[in-house]
């Protein structure tokens, strides 16, 4: 059966429908008709009077609860990148959603990690469905239907206090959804470097039912030498064995790049690597230098890098499931060997039949960063 993403140009265009445009914010917690800027500031009334919420460490902070049927269409947020007590904020604030009274969340991941910002870092990214923008402002443009009931959530599982956090919920009511109308999701994982040679990264499997396959951000902290990118990223469909329908040539090849993401392939002098954001693809992080300033010793790290492939203009549908992985392969001049990295990823999907099998997140001192 034929089903569309929640979004078309005749949204903007077209008129007579009983759809109303609201936005939650720290003024308007509820999202009410005639009910932002009231707060008050030593400027006086509506000046700019609450701009922002306190996260406490452990706290959970509801960021929107609304009412349906209706589509979130903008998030934004902006939150600091670190504190005294560390400097991995953006992985330990977790960033959920629920919906239509669903137990158990649909979207599940590191808030950093879902703007394309893993390793707790922050890095400019400029893509149609998530935008990072100086100097750390996150924007989400995903589409977000609901029926009944839509909740989402921030959770501090970091040391320290957050005193301002910012947000901004933009969406409609009275939206008319049919029957294939999907439901956004987003999970993370992670294989934390002790995987064995040749056991590939999952990005997301456990997933029943029919959707479409929208976007994959990965994040690799190298931990061998050489080249770390020459994985396939493989899409297992339907009723797929032990092959994939879907075989990509490589990790840069899957996030629109090719040999390697820099300037020459060179060993003299050292290549420079080339970060690049695009409206669906690009590779917009890579630090081997801790700038975190967390410690008074050595500064060098691991090389660390982020990618990102949105799948919009090709979605991946799927009929009675779907599971994707990542090959951990490298390269030399000697040839292609196994390697065991420290990958982790975000998967994002609709789905508007079936179940997901959810992969617990791990606490936040499993999600800390290399």
């Amino acid at each position: 059966m034929e089903h569309s993403l929640p979004f078309s140009w005749s949204d903007i265009i077209s008129g007579g429908s009983q759809v109303v445009s609201r936005s939650i914010s720290a003024e308007n917690r509820a999202g009410a008709a005639g009910a932002g800027g009231r707060a008050a500031s030593s400027l006086g009334t509506a000046r700019k009077g609450a701009p922002s919420v306190r996260l406490a460490a452990g706290e959970t902070v509801v960021l929107a609860d609304i009412e349906g049927p209706g589509m979130v269409r903008h998030i934004w947020m902006t939150l600091p990148e670190a504190t005294e007590a560390s400097p991995y904020v953006l992985r330990d604030v977790v960033l959920r959603a629920y919906w239509d009274g669903a137990a158990e969340p649909s979207i599940e991941v590191p808030v950093g990690d879902f703007f394309c910002n893993g390793f707790g870092r922050r890095a400019p990214v400029t893509s149609l469905p998530i935008v990072v923008a100086p100097n750390g402002g996150l924007n989400c443009y995903f589409p977000m239907p609901f029926r009944q009931r839509a909740v989402l959530t921030l959770t501090s599982e970091h040391p320290a206090d957050l005193d301002q956090v910012y947000f901004q919920v933009d969406y409609t009511v009275h939206d008319e959804l049919d029957d294939q109308t999907a439901y956004l999701h987003a999970q993370w994982r992670r294989t934390n470097g002790t995987a064995a040679l040749g056991c590939d990264h999952v990005i997301l499997d456990g997933v029943s039912g029919r959707g479409r396959y929208v976007g994959t951000y990965i994040g690799i902290t190298a931990l061998e030498r050489f080249w770390w990118g020459e994985g396939e990223v493989k899409f297992f469909l339907d009723d797929d064995g032990e092959f994939p329908t879907i075989c990509t040539t490589g990790l840069e090849d899957y996030a629109g790049g090719a040999w390697a993401f820099q300037d020459s392939l060179r060993s003299d002098p050292p290549p420079n690597p080339q970060n690049f954001s695009a409206p669906y693809c690009g590779y917009p992080y890579f630090s081997a230098r801790d700038d975190s300033r967390a410690s008074v010793f050595a500064t060098q790290m691991a090389p660390s890098h982020g990618l990102y492939r949105w799948h919009l203009p090709d979605p991946i549908h799927f009929a009675r499931g779907i599971r994707v992985t990542l090959q951990q392969i490298g390269a030399w001049q000697g040839g292609l060997f196994e390697r065991s990295d420290d990958v982790c990823s975000t998967a994002y999907w609709y789905q508007d039949s079936g179940s997901v099998r959810r992969a617990p997140l791990v606490p936040a001192a499993q999600r800390r960063p290399r």
